[in-house]
């Protein structure tokens, strides 16, 4: 069987993970490196050239993620309950998402990823 994923394969794999993407192109609550603050301390987890997990440690101190959502342009007013709630006391912590359909449309060698959801969603498509 042939596979429709195109990749590049100058590494000789089909699974790679990229981690410390440019802080500037991520989510203004992500924490960013302890070594380098141009850098965020995240990750994403590929396979075949298809992202299947992407995740980052969270800013939990509310001075800070003020800051940070003023650097990107972000009025703090109108997220200021979120940033409040930091205010009790947050530990460090983080999270990730895992595209469980894309792995199984790359598993099964699909060509579309809503033949591997149960209940495909599009415009046309708003009810099972």
């Amino acid at each position: 069987m042939t596979s429709r994923f195109h990749f590049d394969c100058r590494y000789g794999t089909e699974f790679y993970i990229l981690h410390r993407y440019p802080l500037a192109i991520r989510p203004f609550y992500t924490m960013p490196c302890y070594d380098n603050p141009a850098y965020s301390n995240s990750f994403d987890v590929f396979i075949r050239g298809e992202e299947i997990i992407s995740g980052a440690q969270r800013v939990h101190v509310p001075e800070f993620l003020a800051e940070r959502a003023q650097a990107c342009g972000i009025d703090v007013q109108t997220i200021s309950t979120y940033i409040d709630s930091f205010k009790y006391g947050a530990p460090p912590h983080g999270g990730f998402g895992a595209g469980l359909e894309r792995v199984v449309m790359l598993f099964c060698n699909l060509d579309n990823i809503r033949k591997a959801s149960l209940f495909p969603r599009d415009p046309t498509r708003l009810v099972p």
